[in-house]
C-alpha cells in the first residue's frame, strides 16, 4: 500500500515563511546604506524565499509563480551595477559620485534615496538571478 503524503501544511507554512522572509529582504536592502545589509544580503534572502517556494511545491510550480528567465534578472542587474558609476559622468563627475534626494512611496513614506541604491539594486537582481539559475539547473537534473 503507498503511502499517501499531505503536504498542505508544509505548503502553507511555506508561503508564509516566504512573505516574512521577502518583507525582511526589502528591509535589509533599504536599510543597507545605515546599518549592516544591502543589495547582496538582501539578494540572498529573496533567493532563499524562492527557494523554499520551490522546496515546499515543485519545479513547475516554482515556474508558474516566477514566469522568468532568471539569467534575464542578472543581466539588468549587471547592467544597473555598470549604469551606476556611469551616470555620474554626464553630470561631469568623478566616477562614482551619487545624487541625494527625498522620495516618497505610498507604503514606507518618506525615503531617503540616492544613486548608491541603483546600484544596490543591481547587486541584488544579480545576485537572486545568480543564485537561482544554479538552484534551478541543479533541481532539473533530478
Amino acid at each position: 500500500m503507498k503511502k499517501q503524503s499531505n503536504d498542505v501544511f508544509f505548503q502553507f507554512n511555506a508561503v508564509i515563511i516566504f512573505l516574512i522572509i521577502m518583507m525582511y529582504a526589502v528591509s535589509i536592502f533599504f536599510g543597507g546604506h545605515y546599518s549592516p545589509g544591502g543589495g547582496f544580503v538582501g539578494g540572498l534572502l529573496l533567493s532563499s524565499a524562492v527557494i523554499i517556494i520551490g522546496i515546499a511545491f515543485d519545479m513547475k510550480t516554482l515556474n508558474k509563480m516566477f514566469p522568468f528567465d532568471f539569467k534575464i534578472v542578472t543581466g539588468i542587474g549587471l547592467f544597473f551595477c555598470i549604469l551606476t558609476p556611469i551616470l555620474s559622468w554626464t553630470y561631469h563627475k568623478t566616477f562614482f559620485t551619487h545624487k541625494f534626494g527625498e522620495l516618497h512611496l505610498p507604503i514606507f513614506g518618506e525615503v531617503h534615496w540616492h544613486t548608491a541604491m541603483l546600484f544596490d539594486l543591481g547587486v541584488l537582481l544579480a545576485v537572486v538571478g545568480t543564485s537561482i539559475t544554479i538552484i534551478l539547473s541543479i533541481g532539473e537534473n533530478e
